[in-house]
């Protein structure tokens, strides 16, 4: 073994490399019960979906190695060429991408498919982390502001238009990035505003919330009233016309934008309807499954709501109701947990970095693994909308677990560099 073999092995963070093997091989364990036929039992059996994820987690394994002996600095040095050609992926899926439940999001070739998607959030990670952490950047310029904007939002546009949205949904997850990076916490404040807003203006009539919200903001004025009060009215105007925007284009949106499916599905979350055999029915067949499973489950392969089916995507977009049926509370907990340990670890390892670089990917990275996580498992236990985002490492699909290993490896090798350089 070489110096430069034995000194990246010994600085690498074992720990996360265990918690990355663990979610993988709990993830082929999980979609081999979801899936499993007492006619196709062997689990290497390489013609059904657990046999091809376990070629795909073999891929993955080859790309982390791959990605550890490459030199750090081609990362950050091929960063916007990375981006590029992700982008130019993206568009070429619009023109000629295939069409798999209504999104088109697949470029495939012959049997082999692959979704360019999951691999423009690492490629924005990068050009974001590239981008921020060239000299003379402040995000306290409006220029800088609205170039890292852009970094996030033509992808994410891309996305949407290939009528994706949960994956679109998942760069707003960079907003992390951005925060830490500098963005007025105000920005934060607006959006978690922005948010309530549109729940309130699906849940209360849109004239009537405005009405609302003038006569509170009206009373705030003279409240707050000071001698600088035409600054001060100036600013809660502003705020005024912020609201009514965002109550008045949710109106909008919601009725000229969204699909019927995809206001049924809002409908159904925020209970102003019920359809258990329709729209309803993944997430109420998932929450039986999960409930059922108790406080230990009922054991490998003993989940009658798997066993028979009863869930739909149960081995890529609701996989978390597997674990829950068949390990029970405990069994779910320790997947939270171990996610939650992940994402704290990766920011942990970004605030110790030595290159600017470093830290803003590690931050996007832990923003992107923290979202796909919370998601997943709050619309499979019926606390959010189903967008269909997978879990990572777990769900089931070869596209998602190479992006995931990739985005994961790449800032492990950059804190490798970081303990080489000490």
């Amino acid at each position: 073994m070489d110096k430069k073999t034995h000194g990246i092995i010994r600085n690498i963070e074992w720990k996360v490399v265990i918690a990355f093997l663990f979610l993988v091989l709990t993830g082929w364990i999980s979609i081999y019960a979801a899936v499993y036929d007492g006619e196709h039992s062997n689990i290497f059996d390489f013609s059904c979906r657990y046999g091809k994820q376990l070629v795909w987690i073999g891929a993955s394994l080859i790309i982390a190695f791959f990605v550890l002996i490459i030199d750090p600095k081609f990362f950050s040095q091929t960063s916007f060429l990375i981006y590029a050609i992700c982008i130019a992926m993206l568009l070429v899926v619009l023109v000629t991408g295939s069409v798999t439940k209504g999104a088109r999001s697949w470029l495939g070739v012959g049997d082999f498919g692959i979704q360019p998607s999951e691999f423009a959030k690492m490629s924005t990670a990068l050009a974001l982390a590239k981008y921020l952490s060239t000299i003379n950047v402040d995000m306290r310029k409006w220029q800088t502001k609205l170039t890292a904007i852009g970094i996030i939002a033509l992808p994410m546009l891309l996305v949407l238009l290939q009528n994706d949205t949960g994956s679109a949904l998942v760069f707003l997850s960079f907003i992390f990035v951005l925060f830490r990076e500098g963005l007025s916490l105000y920005v934060l404040i607006f959006g978690a505003g922005a948010i309530v807003l549109f729940i309130l203006a699906l849940l209360i009539n849109p004239f009537w919330l405005a009405g609302i919200l003038a006569v509170v903001i009206l009373i705030t004025y003279f409240v707050v009233h000071s001698k600088n009060h035409k600054t001060k009215f100036i600013y809660f105007l502003g705020i005024l016309v912020f609201c009514f925007t965002v109550v008045f284009g949710v109106k909008f949106g919601y009725e000229e934008v969204l699909g019927s499916h995809q206001k049924d599905r809002i409908e159904v979350l925020l209970g102003k309807k019920q359809d258990y055999k329709g729209v309803g029915y993944n997430v109420n067949q998932s929450k039986i499954a999960i409930g059922s499973g108790g406080v230990l489950g009922k054991g490998f392969l003993q989940g009658t709501q798997t066993k028979f089916n009863f869930v739909p995507e149960q081995d890529t977009d609701f996989i978390f109701c597997t674990i829950g049926e068949e390990w029970g509370f405990v069994g779910s907990m320790v997947i939270v947990f171990v996610f939650i340990w992940l994402c704290v670890k990766i920011i942990k390892m970004a605030e110790r970095q030595r290159s600017n670089f470093a830290r803003i990917y590690g931050y996007g990275i832990a923003g992107i693994i923290f979202f796909h996580f919370f998601v997943n498992i709050g619309m499979t236990i019926g606390l959010l909308p189903v967008i269909g985002i997978p879990l990572p490492f777990i769900s089931y699909g070869g596209s998602s677990l190479w992006a995931f290993t990739l985005m994961l490896f790449i800032f492990i090798r950059q804190d490798v560099s970081r303990s080489e350089l000490v």
